[in-house]
This record gives C-alpha cells, structure tokens and sequence, in this order.
C-alpha cells in the first residue's frame, strides 16, 4: 500500500540555518524530545571535540548527560544518539559510510553502541548535525523527518493504518513517500526496526540504502544490544532523511587534494589484490566460512565443537554462486571493497510473506556461522530465510543464531518440549523450526516473548521453572553481561576469550579478534604480550567508531608486502594511511600514539560510564565455560588428543589413566585460573584496579580526568559505589 507526504500530520516541526561543514565537523548536534516533541541544536564545545572526536565518542558522552545511574533501558530519559565522526562521509576512501548508535542496552543494562553503514548517517551529517539524540517517548506512533536542503525537522504522527510493520516494506513505503521525486528516491535514507522489536530485548535498526541496480531498498543492521527494542519502546515508527548534493568534498576537508590520493592508493590496492587474498568483493565476511572450519573454530551445535564434516557445503563459493556479482555492493558510495552481498529473487517457504520474491541483505560471515552450523543447520536456503527474517522483523542475527543454538541443545536434553516450546520441536538443523521462532517472537507469542529475552534470563529461567541444572546452564548460555557471544569458537584460545569478555558492552567480535595471532600463529605466547594486544586492537579498533570508518579496508584486504612488517597483523601502512586521512580531512596533526590515546580515552570513559551503572566489576568480565573448554565427556573426546596435551604441557597434569570426566573438571580448573591471571594482567595494561575500575591517575595521563568521572572512579575504589 501506498502512502504520500501529506498523509503524516505534523506534531511539530523547527527550521534551522544549515551552516557548511568545515574540517569534517558542523560542531552542532540535533535533540528531539519525543514526549514533548520539542526539537533543538547545540552546541559541541572544543572540550568536547577534543575528548571525544566524534562517532562513539559524542554518543557516549550526549547518552552520559541524558541518563542517571538509575535509569534503565525503558525509561524515558534513555537516549538513543546517532552520531558520526569528522572522516565520515567522505567520498574517497572505501569504508567511510559508518555511522555509530548508542543507548543504554535492554540485555546488559549498559551503554551499547552498534556500528552501521547505510547513506543514513552521512545524509544526517550533510545536513548540519554531528550527532541525532532522541530521548523521551512518545504517546502515539511518530516518524521523525530531517530535510537537509530544506534545513527542515518535522516530528510526524504516523497514519493509524496504511504503515507496513516491517523493514522490507515500510523502508520502501516511506522512500517513496518523502523522495522530492521518483528520480530522488536514491536521496532518502530511513531508520526502522520490526514487529519482533516490540516484543523482544534483541531488537536492531535497519538503516537503508536505495539501490539503484536493483531498483529497491537494501538496508544495514545497528544490531547489537537491543537498540531497536528501545527505538520501538519511543514508539518511533521510522527516522527519514533527505539529502541532495554528494560531492567530492562535502567534508570542506583541510586538504581535500590528500584525501583524493590516499584514497587512491586504497582503490588501487583492493583492485588488485582483493582477489588473491579475501575475495571481499565476490564473497563478502561469507570467506571466512571454510577458513574457520579448517581451524576448528567454527561455531557447532551451539558452541560446542569447532568443525564439523558438513562444513563445505556453507563454504564461500556456496555463497558466491548465490551472490549477485558484478553489482557495486557497497553501503556508501565510493567504497570499491563493496563487501554488502546479497542474494536476489529469494523464494520465501515460512512466514506470513510465504510465496514471496524479495532480497535478502547477506549472509555475513556471523549469521552464516550462528544461524548456520551453530544450529547443524547446512542448507543455504534456510541460513538465507533466517537472514531475511531476521532483518525485516528488526532480530540481531547473532543473538538470535545464539539463542537457538541454547534452545536446541536444552532441547536435545530434555529440558524442553513440545509444550514448553508452544509447539515448536527445536531439533538441531530444523531451519523451519528456528524460523517459526523467529514469527513467535514477530507476533508475540508467549514462548518468542520469553526466548526474546535472551540466553542470560532463558538460562535462569530453565533453572527455576523445568528443574535445569543451574551450573550446566550457566556454562552452555553464551553470553557475557547479557549479550550473546558471537560466532568463533574461543576454547584454544586465551586472548580471544579476553578478546570476548574483557570488553565494555559484552562478547562482540569488534574490540579484538586475536585467534589467529594467538593460537595458530603464537605471537602472543605470554600474559604480558596477551595484555598488549587486549590493549592495543581494542583501542586501535575504537577509533574506526569514533571517526565513522569501517574496518574491513584495514585488514581484509592488506598491501602486497605486509609480511615484512615486524607487527604484520596491525598493518602499519593501513594504519598511516588512516593518520594521513585524518590529518587532511580535519588538519589536525596525528601519528601512531595519538591515535590510540584518541580511542584510550572514549574507551576508559565508556567503561567509567559502567561503573556509574553499577557494573564494570571483574565478575561481569568472566566467560561461560562453554567459551572456554569442555563441559561434557563427549566435547572433550572429540578432541581428546588435544586436550590431554594441554593437561600434560601446559597444566602439567599427566592425563594417563584418568576418566574423562576428571579430565574435564581439571582442564577446567587450569583454564579458568589462566583466565583469570589474563584479567590480572589486562587490567594492569589498562591501567585499572584489580577489579576493573579506571584509576583516577590513568584517567588524569589520558585526558580523562573530567570531575564527574573522578567522580564515579573514586566513589567506586572507596566502596562507596
């Protein structure tokens, strides 16, 4: 169904001077109130700027101003913020369409920030804002439309039928409704959730793109955490901007001619190696697929083996021949890594759009593995309509794969059943059954409602209400501080389980990715060089989130000789590159350490933001030990040659003659020690307490020191917090 501009009523509406970028930034951000709907611009102080640069950096700090150590996720005051960094938007260096969201989490009680591409975020920034804060809620459906060329901000009351509830079909409706023409549709942007957004605590935002190619919407997920469980909780419809005009500089970069060559280099570099190394533009992250399995480190039976026989049949060359090729499937223009595959004239089997044609955004390497052979499921078609009903119902594919792997090995043991499922037989490989969990949670079902809520709450619940065992519970529920784990399997790997666990907002694969330097290659053999790298790829990668850069240009394509470097997996001319891009972009100068001092303080802010929530506490930092080794007699004999080596080498434990089941309980003992001797030293790198509280002299040396954060580090070190 069709609807126009005229059908949304205007609730109230600000018109506003839209003043040329310069350097990268406009210094001014947009607040909407949605319970009042009043709308303003602020300022952004030179304080600010310096701090926090921008990206993750703004949303943190609007999001700490917003919100009171009380607050949780559903409270008005809880913000949502979009924000972008000065190197966003540009148009000449691949991966530079990124934009970075931020709320407090419904899953981890936390802030939660989620990284995104789509022409949203750069469309925002054009039009004269640094970052979009939306607080309060609303008391009746509202879309939000930002006109750039017009300097117009409308908050919208939304028809009361007429609205499609999810992503596929509402991100069309409204291109087409607020594109100044049928030859402009390429000039809108829309923000949207699902209709299991509103029922779930896994809730994301789609963010869209109009692809000219294919003549409709492809969209990109901000999906980790739940942000569009709140989004959906403001009864926000939709976020619609418009914007005419992408140019070579819309930046106004202090040397636009820098920009242009170092861009350069990049396109040429992807164009001529891409091929012989990652195959970004043919596959995507899907590459990785075989590459895990080989290694044993790809996802089985949730979690619970690292390989399996049947891994060829997800492999990438499955995927490239399902992917549509030769189409420039990037998410922002000018990015020649063009790594956003998808799949077109997809036939639907399951659900209410059952018969239908559509196209579906993916699979990325994530929702290959967690929706894939985490659940024994083989067949590319059902990965494909998980994928796609996960996007257009606002589901976070990781979450949900790792719920389903926890629901069906609790199936596989008896915990469940028929009756306890709402009729839903969750057998390992039942790629129908995973769906029709998936339009459980859509039409809020009672058990989609209770499994929406994620493996954390499911693991405590199983516990109370069926009689599971709580310890075995605790083990197989894959998340940390609430949030599901994504998809490498961690067990052989020490650093990586830091790499999951010791992070701020819960097991996302974005802060450190250490299982190639540290189990196949062993260049990290010590605590101490494990504590440099959970050190130094946290904070490298923190900046991609504060400039509003992707990081796949970093290291899944990489210059011919970088094996010469004596630290290949930083790529150190990636690196300087992106030194030189932010020099000509802002005119600020910058080299190696600045960079990391420029992430070490967003970072150690983020992690004061969770000590003045009542958490960043070393217990919230542990894994499950289903990330860490073998809970069961049949995990460890699968790979018994290898772990009866790890008790005689490295725990000194001769296994000769041992039940397996003592094996597995001294395995464990030995592994959950060295993990905690990793936090030990982690937490000295960083320069926190020994219960993972930032030190008010480490936060002075940074840069950090603002008194409300001496606040909340002292109020926490004294016991009074």
């Amino acid at each position: 169904m069709s609807v126009t501009r005229n059908d949304f009523k205007v609730l109230s509406e600000r018109r506003y001077e839209r003043k040329a970028l310069h350097r990268g930034y406009s210094d001014r951000t947009l607040h909407v109130d949605l319970g009042t709907r009043t709308v303003e611009e602020r300022p952004v102080s030179a304080d600010t700027k310096k701090r926090f640069v921008g990206g993750k950096g703004y949303g943190l700090r609007l999001l700490w101003d917003s919100v009171k150590p009380t607050t949780r996720w559903n409270d008005p005051e809880n913000a949502i913020v979009i924000a972008m960094g000065p190197i966003c938007g540009n148009v000449n260096y691949p991966g530079s369409g990124k934009s970075l969201v931020v709320s407090i989490s419904p899953q981890t009680g936390v802030p939660i920030d989620s990284n995104v591409g789509g022409y949203f975020g750069p469309y925002l920034k054009f039009s004269g804002f640094d970052a979009l804060e939306l607080r309060g809620k609303s008391d009746r459906e509202v879309i939000l439309f930002i006109d750039g060329n017009e300097s117009l901000v409308q908050v919208l009351e939304a028809p009361a039928s007429g609205l499609e509830k999810d992503t596929h079909l509402l991100a069309e409706q409204l291109t087409h409704a607020f594109a100044a023409n049928p030859d402009e549709l390429q000039q809108v942007s829309v923000v949207s959730s699902g209709a299991a957004a509103e029922h779930t605590w896994i809730g994301l935002l789609n963010f869209s793109l109009y692809d000219r190619r294919r003549k409709g919407i492809r969209v990109k997920q901000a999906g980790r955490g739940g942000i569009g469980t709140v989004f959906r909780d403001k009864r926000v419809k939709a976020l619609v901007v418009r914007y005419k005009g992408i140019e070579q500089d819309n930046n106004a970069a202090a040397d636009p001619a820098a920009v242009q060559r170092i861009g350069l280099k990049l396109h040429r570099e992807i164009i001529v190696n891409d091929d012989k190394q990652c195959k970004m533009r043919k596959q995507g992250t899907a590459h990785l697929m075989e590459v895990m399995n080989d290694y044993d480190l790809l996802p089985v039976k949730n979690h619970k083996y690292g390989q399996d026989p049947s891994g060829p049949e997800l492999a990438s060359w499955v995927w490239e021949k399902l992917f549509s090729q030769n189409l420039p499937d990037g998410c922002w223009f000018g990015c020649t890594m063009a790594c956003a595959h998808a799949v077109d004239q997809f036939l639907l089997e399951t659900g209410p759009y059952k018969g239908q044609k559509v196209c579906v955004d993916g699979p990325e390497y994530e929702t290959a593995a967690g929706c894939g052979s985490n659940l024994a499921v083989w067949d590319p078609h059902g990965i494909l309509e998980i994928n796609f009903y996960c996007d257009t119902y606002g589901i976070d594919t990781i979450s949900f794969g790792t719920i389903a792997g926890f629901l069906m090995e609790c199936w596989e043991l008896g915990i469940l059943n028929k009756e306890r499922t709402g009729g839903i037989e969750m057998e390992w490989g039942d790629w129908k059954a995973a769906c029709e969990l998936m339009h459980a949670m859509a039409r809020g079902d009672a058990f989609g409602v209770l499994t929406g809520k994620g493996v954390k709450f499911l693991a405590s619940h199983f516990a109370k209400e069926f009689g599971a065992d709580p310890q075995l519970m605790k083990d197989i529920a894959l998340h940390g501080k609430g949030l599901e784990q994504s998809q490498y399997v961690a067990k052989e790997s020490l650093a990586q389980q830091g790499g999951y666990y010791l992070t701020n907002k819960g097991p996302q694969h974005d802060e450190a990715w250490l299982i190639f330097m540290d189990m196949v290659n062993n260049r990290i053999p010590t605590f101490e060089k494990k504590a440099e790298a959970l050190h130094y790829f946290p904070m490298f990668r923190t900046w991609f989130g504060l400039q509003g850069l992707c990081k796949l240009p970093w290291n899944d394509v990489e210059p011919s000789d970088n094996a010469k470097h004596a630290e290949p997996n930083k790529v150190p001319e990636h690196v300087a590159n992106y030194i030189a891009l932010y020099t000509a972009i802002t005119g600020e100068s910058l080299d190696w350490d600045g960079l990391i001092r420029q992430s070490e303080r967003v970072y150690n802010f983020q992690r004061a933001f969770n000590v003045r929530m009542g958490k960043g506490k070393r217990e919230d930092d542990k894994p499950p030990y289903r990330a860490m080794g073998p809970i069961t007699a049949a995990e460890y004999e699968s790979r018994a040659e290898r772990y009866d080596k790890a008790l005689r080498e490295k725990a000194g434990i001769d296994p000769a003659g041992k039940a397996v089941d003592e094996k597995v309980k001294l395995l464990r003992k030995f592994r959950t020690e060295q993990y905690e001797s990793l936090i030990d030293a982690v937490f000295k790198r960083r320069g926190w307490t020994n219960d993972g509280c930032p030190t008010p002299e480490h936060l002075a040396d940074i840069g950090m020191d603002l008194p409300e954060v001496i606040e909340v580090v002292k109020a926490r070190i004294s016991g009074k917090a």
